[in-house]
């Protein structure tokens, strides 16, 4: 059956575009071979189907890709820890097999990338991947390999210096949490010493007050009515007691 061009891509369409892709990056294939299964479900050519991808649809499922590279690799490590497991030993890695991991790192990372520029180069196009990857064009020298080496030193440092800052921070966060409980007793203990005080104060003032009144009342007591007489020619005269 010979595929023929349509310009109008559905909603539906890029849908199922993405759909696969994303599911052929998880699964460990390339893109090439999602793009022929999209064009032969939707009659279209691969390139079609690549330019469509890189134009419009990608840039909507960037985190969705992320996501995917990240579950394909998980995968590769669960099957190679799987692998290992029914080893009964596992053997010091060499050099030579060190540096062929590495490379099959950054082979992992440039999957999309190559898929990429192999559709570009159907449509003529010199993307920045192309460029990139013609300047790491080559085998991983002993540099790259230094180079990775002391990076994983400075990481493992810093991480050992993030480590030792939040034992720190921890240790005074308790320490504060000690002197903060502590406080607070003392508090609680002034603050009944000050409910006492302020209770004998106002019993004070109730005898004292008590007190005032009886004395009051004493002095009323001890004076005398004073007593008054008529004289012979009309005027009063007090009695003296």
């Amino acid at each position: 059956m010979v595929k023929v061009r349509q310009d109008a891509w559905s909603h539906e369409d890029d849908l199922l575009l993405a759909e696969t892709v994303l599911r052929h990056i998880r699964e460990g294939s390339t893109q090439l071979n999602a793009f022929e299964e999209v064009g032969d479900k939707l009659n279209r050519t691969s390139a079609a189907c690549g330019f469509r991808w890189n134009a419009e649809v990608r840039q909507r499922y960037e985190q969705a890709v992320a996501i995917a590279k990240r579950q394909r690799k998980e995968k590769k490590r669960a099957q190679a820890r799987e692998q290992k497991a029914e080893k009964q030993r596992i053997p010091q890695p060499s050099p030579v097999s060190f540096a062929s991991s590495m490379k099959e790192e950054l082979n992992e990372n440039q999957v999309e990338d190559n898929d990429t520029q192999q559709v570009d180069k159907q449509s003529g196009q010199d993307t920045p991947a192309m460029k990139q990857q013609q300047v790491q064009a080559g085998s991983i020298n002993l540099d790259y390999v230094i180079d990775y080496l002391s990076t994983l030193k400075q990481e493992h440092e810093l991480s050992n210096q993030s480590k030792n800052t939040l034992e720190m921070v921890q240790s005074e966060n308790e320490q504060l949490k000690e002197e903060n409980q502590s406080l607070q007793k003392k508090i609680t203990k002034l603050q009944e010493q000050l409910n006492t005080i302020q209770e004998d104060y106002q019993v004070l003032i109730q005898i004292m007050d008590r007190a005032r009144k009886m004395v009051v009342f004493d002095d009323e007591d001890s004076v005398s009515t004073p007593a008054f007489r008529m004289e012979k020619n009309g005027n009063l005269e007090q009695v003296a007691k």
